[in-house]
C-alpha cells in the first residue's frame, strides 16, 4: 500500500486498541494488540505520518531510533534486591526501568495525554545482543520487568535488506506476533502530502512531468544512487530559504540532496527553465491582469512541458497569495479568540482586561481590515489567472490541471471556501473535479503520452 493508505490504517489501528466498553474495559484485549510493523524504502515518510497521527488524533507519541540502543539501555542495568522465599532469604537480580519505558511515563507527564505511540524505527537493525530483547517486546510489550503503560500502542518500522546492510530478517516467530504493512513510494500520495507542507513549486511542477524520477534507487560501478521523497522535502526547505537570501541553486547543490547524477542534474536544467518561464511570460503581470498578446502565440508552438510550467507557475503565484491569506487568518482568529476572552473578563469586572481590550480593538480592526484587502487581491489574481486561462488554452487539458490543483490544494481550497468564485464554481462544475478526478488524471496522462513527441529534451 502507499503512505497514505498506511496511514489511514494506523489511524483505525490507534482508535480500535484504545476503544472501551462502556465499563472502562479495552475492547481489544492488551494481549491481541498486535504491534504494528511498517517495511518499506528509507524516505518515504514512515516516520512523518506518526508524527502526524499524534497530532491527529490527540495522541502523545515518543520516538527511539533502535540501532542507537544496546541491550542495557533497551532492558534497564541490572540491580541486586532481597528476596523472601518459603522462609529462606536469598539475593535476586532485577532491572532497572527501561530508558524508553521511562520516556513513555515522561512523556505522559508532560501531556497529560494517557494514550500515545510508542514508535521504534529501524527496529530490523538492532544489535545481536539485543536481538532476543525485541522479540520479548513485540510478544510481551515489556523491556524487562517494565511494561508499556495501557493504552500506548506500539508501532516499529523497518527497511527491507536491498537498502540497509544492517538489516537482521525477522523470523517466523516474530512476524507471527506483529501487524506487518509493506509500504511503496507512491507520487500521487506525497503530493496530497507535498500540497499541505508548500513543497517549493518548481519541484512539485518537474515531478509532475517526470513522475518516475520521484523515488529511484540503482546500484552501478559508482555504488548506490538513491531519489527519495524524503531528499525532495528537504531539498525544497533549502531552496526556498536560498530563494529569499537571493543565493543561487546549482547543479552541485541539488546533488547533495537528489543522490542521482541523471536526476540532480535534470532538476538543475528544469528549475533554470522554470524560472525563466517566469521572467519570460510574465507570471506576475498576467496575474495582475496584464496581458501580453505574444505570449499566447508562444504558448502555442509551446510543448506540453513548457505549456505545462506556466500553468504550475501561475498556480505558485496564486498560492503564494493564498498562504499569506492563510497564515494573516491563522493569527487573526487567534488574536479574535484572546479578545474574545479579554471582553468576558472585563465583564466580569477586571479593569486590566477592560483597558487592554479597549487598547487593542481599534488596531485589531484595522487589521481586519487589512485581511479583507489582501482576500479581495487574491481574488482577482485568480479571476485574472482564470482570464488567461481561457485565452491561453481554450481547448486543452491544461485548464483541468488548473481547477484540479486549485480544488486539491490546503491554501486554495481554503481560500476558495471562504471567498466564493463564480468562474471557479463554472469549471470545477463542469470538471465534476470532486467525483471524478481519478477519469480526469486518467485523461490527462493519456493526453502526455500523444505529446510525448512534442516533448523537448531539457
Amino acid at each position: 500500500m502507499d503512505i497514505k493508505q498506511a496511514k489511514q490504517e494506523l489511524r483505525q489501528t490507534i482508535r480500535a486498541y484504545t476503544a472501551r466498553t462502556e465499563d472502562g474495559v479495552w475492547r481489544i484485549p492488551r494481549e491481541k494488540q498486535r504491534p504494528v510493523l511498517l517495511m518499506g524504502p528509507p524516505g518515504i515518510g514512515k516516520t512523518a505520518i506518526l508524527s502526524q497521527l499524534a497530532q491527529e488524533e490527540h495522541v502523545g507519541l515518543v520516538c527511539y531510533t533502535m540501532t542507537h540502543h544496546t541491550r542495557q539501555s533497551a532492558l534497564g542495568l541490572p540491580v541486586i534486591v532481597d528476596r523472601t522465599a518459603a522462609g529462606r532469604q536469598f539475593c535476586a537480580t532485577e532491572y532497572t526501568m527501561s530508558e524508553i519505558i521511562a520516556s513513555v511515563y515522561a512523556q505522559m507527564e508532560k501531556t497529560g495525554l494517557r494514550t500515545g505511540i510508542l514508535f521504534l524505527d529501524e527496529i530490523n537493525c538492532v544489535s545481536e545482543t539485543l536481538a532476543p530483547t525485541m522479540l520479548q517486546f513485540l510478544q510481551c510489550k515489556t523491556f524487562g520487568n517494565q511494561a508499556v503503560p495501557e493504552g500506548w500502542i506500539i508501532v516499529a518500522a523497518g527497511n527491507p535488506p536491498e537498502y540497509n546492510k544492517s538489516v537482521r530478517d525477522f523470523d517466523m516467530v516474530t512476524l507471527d506476533r506483529v501487524r506487518r504493512i509493506m509500504v511503496e513510494p507512491d507520487y500521487p500520495a506525497w503530493k496530497e502530502y507535498a500540497r499541505r507542507q508548500r513543497i517549493h513549486s518548481g519541484i512539485l511542477s518537474y515531478l509532475e512531468l517526470r513522475p518516475q524520477n520521484f523515488y529511484r534507487v540503482q546500484t552501478d560501478v559508482d555504488g548506490m544512487l538513491f531519489v527519495t521523497a524524503r531528499g525532495w522535502e528537504d531539498l525544497s526547505t533549502l531552496i526556498q530559504v536560498y530563494e529569499t537570501l537571493g543565493q543561487p541553486v546549482d547543479e552541485d547543490l541539488i546533488s547533495e540532496f537528489i543522490q542521482h547524477p541523471e536526476v540532480a542534474k535534470d532538476v538543475a536544467v528544469y528549475l533554470d527553465l522554470y524560472c525563466k518561464y517566469e521572467d519570460d511570460y510574465g507570471i506576475e503581470d498576467i496575474l495582475q491582469g496584464k496581458e501580453d498578446v505574444a505570449v499566447y502565440q508562444r504558448l502555442q508552438n509551446a510543448s506540453f512541458d513548457e505549456r505545462l510550467s506556466v500553468v504550475n507557475l501561475l498556480l505558485s503565484g496564486l498560492n503564494r497569495h493564498f498562504a499569506k491569506v492563510a497564515d494573516y487568518k491563522k493569527t487573526m482568529d487567534a488574536w479574535y479568540a484572546s479578545l474574545k476572552q479579554m471582553q468576558q473578563e472585563a465583564e466580569a469586572g477586571s479593569e486590566e482586561a477592560a483597558k487592554t481590550f479597549a487598547a487593542q480593538k481599534p488596531e485589531f480592526e484595522q487589521k481586519q481590515e487589512q485581511l479583507i484587502r489582501e482576500e479581495d487581491a487574491a481574488l482577482e489574481e485568480l479571476e485574472n489567472a482564470f482570464s488567461f486561462m481561457e485565452n491561453a488554452f481554450p481547448e486543452g487539458q491544461e485548464m483541468v490541471v488548473f481547477v484540479t490543483e486549485l480544488t486539491m490544494g490546503g491554501d486554495s481550497m481554503a481560500f476558495l471556501q471562504d471567498n466564493p468564485c463564480e468562474i471557479y464554481q463554472k469549471y470545477n462544475q463542469q470538471f465534476m473535479v470532486g467525483s471524478k478526478r481519478v477519469e480526469l488524471l486518467a485523461e490527462l496522462e493519456e493526453g502526455k503520452i500523444r505529446s510525448e513527441e512534442h516533448i523537448r529534451d531539457f
